[in-house]
């Protein structure tokens, strides 16, 4: 079909000059035709025509092409209107497939930062940060866990201080470091609180839960995951965990916002507490927990003893919280740590039974 609109008054703008063009109108084939008189004709699909409001008064319409960003059509007279079917359909955002490649290369840049450039400079700057920054970094972390893990909301989460329960801890760290004198390295903390974990920070703090204790059907297991946090502290991974976590937690406060103050407390101690260590990582601190238990004269299948006890009790490394039960896979770990064993060798505990039933109450002050 084809119709003419000749003598609407019509008049465009080009968008470049001020003078309005003398227009001819004509519908054919789902095209605005519209012929100047001093130009081409140009040819508007009557799908991409939309209707402005005119500023100007009521006296006619002011038509656009959605193409078009500058151009203008006036009509004084509405007969060709009813031939325009999406006049007042909002137009498509221009540009849409621009806009989607841009967030999906502002998606691949955080990707990029979070997965490759953060963890880069972490493990580049763990090894320049002097041992008294690492060591403050690790009181103030120690301090917020404490805070956030306390139920009442009043009080940090008490540590663990009866007496003879420090001192056997302290024997087995310096049985652990042997000639190495662990003791100027390490500081063992037991926090009261029932969780099954363990758990490393900057500046050689180790943190285990009375849960773990518990849980342990002996000492030489808790010997076990003490060598294994050991292994993490000699390796640095805390720091270079913490400078991880803290990269991510900046990149993502930028784009998200309220990743300050307490948010930022609270995903960081979360991010510590449940640290997800690289297979590498896990690997050496595991084969490290072995040589210090046989170096001590301590069975070193009993990390694979502990492992196999909380696998019973809480599954595989999907159903528990605790970090030491990351990748590799429970099996492969437990296979690893009773490899090792040395089946002629005559391996003693790791404490004493007094020491060991001073570490079993090292939370309860009546037992001094």
């Amino acid at each position: 079909m084809s119709l003419g609109f000749d003598g609407l008054g019509a008049a465009f703008f080009d968008g470049d000059s001020p003078e309005p063009q003398e227009v001819s109108l004509h519908i054919a084939d789902g095209m605005l035709q519209i012929g100047l008189d001093h130009g081409p004709t140009l040819r508007w699909p009557v799908e991409d025509i939309r209707q402005l409001p005119d500023l100007a008064g009521n006296a006619g319409v002011v038509l656009r092409l959605t193409t078009d960003p500058v151009a203008r059509l006036y009509l004084t007279d509405h007969a060709v209107l009813s031939h325009l079917p999406h006049l007042t359909r909002r137009a498509p955002p221009k540009g849409r497939g621009r806009l989607a490649a841009w967030a999906l290369a502002a998606v691949a840049a955080v990707a990029v930062q979070i997965g490759f450039l953060i963890p880069l400079l972490a493990d580049n700057l763990a090894g320049f940060i002097p041992p008294e920054g690492e060591r403050a970094l690790g009181e103030a972390t120690f301090g917020q866990i404490r805070e956030a893990l306390d139920d009442t909301g009043l009080n940090p989460l008490p540590i663990c201080e009866q007496p003879d329960g420090t001192a056997a801890i302290d024997r087995l760290v310096t049985r652990l470091g042997g000639a190495r004198d662990f003791d100027r390295d390490v500081t063992v903390f037991v926090l009261d609180h029932p969780m099954v974990n363990a758990f490393a920070l900057p500046g050689g703090f180790v943190v285990l839960f009375r849960g773990l204790i518990d849980a342990a059907d002996g000492p030489d297991e808790v010997a076990a995951v003490l060598a294994h946090e050991i292994g993490h502290v000699i390796s640095s991974d805390p720091t270079r965990h913490a400078l991880r976590s803290a990269g991510s937690i900046g990149i993502l406060g930028l784009l998200f916002g309220d990743f300050a103050g307490g948010a930022a407390v609270l995903l960081l101690t979360e991010r510590l507490i449940s640290a997800q260590y690289s297979q590498a990582a896990e690997k050496g601190a595991d084969d490290f927990a072995h040589a210090l238990l046989a170096q001590a004269g301590i069975n070193p299948g009993a990390l694979g003893d502990m492992f196999a006890s909380m696998k019973a009790e809480y599954g595989d490394a999907e159903g528990v919280v605790a970090h030491f039960l990351s990748h590799p896979s429970l099996d492969e770990r437990i296979q690893a740590s009773r490899a090792v064993v040395d089946q002629d060798a005559s391996y003693q505990a790791s404490m004493t039974p007094q020491d060991w039933a001073a570490l079993q109450n090292i939370c309860n002050p009546a037992a001094s």
